[in-house]
């Protein structure tokens, strides 16, 4: 399965993008750090193509997608939340109907979620981050 972040607009301490199921399926909105200052920990992903395993994550309690292989990086998933300061160089889901926020953050996780779900057994998943 491939997923496709495809950032659309760039804010001083925020960036917000789409996510879509392959190329033109659109499943919500994303919320993730500014790309003004670079990538890095706690900044925004680098532009790349990565893989995706759901793993169990203790912070969160859940089951949740986990980015693999991102340079300098690591535990980097898609998670809830609404604004910047939640991001903390992750991804978050959810509507922008607000400047700088995304509502409706568990709705959309759980739409990810029960998406990923329904892949073939062992077949991968990765993600194009634009």
């Amino acid at each position: 399965m491939e997923l496709h972040l495809k950032r659309i607009f760039r804010g001083a301490d925020y960036t917000v993008g789409r996510l879509y199921i392959g190329p033109y399926e659109y499943l919500c909105d994303t919320l993730e750090p500014t790309t003004l200052h670079g990538y890095g920990r706690g900044r925004a992903i680098a532009p790349g193509r990565y893989t995706v395993v759901v793993t169990w994550s203790p912070k969160f309690k859940r089951w949740l997608p986990l980015l693999l292989g991102v340079r300098g990086r690591d535990g980097i998933r898609i998670h809830v939340g609404n604004c910047p300061k939640e991001t903390q160089g992750c991804i978050l889901v959810g509507r922008n109907t607000l400047p700088g926020c995304v509502l409706g953050s568990r709705e959309k996780l759980d739409a990810l979620m029960k998406r990923l779900a329904t892949r073939t057994e062992g077949e991968a998943v990765h993600i194009t981050v634009e």
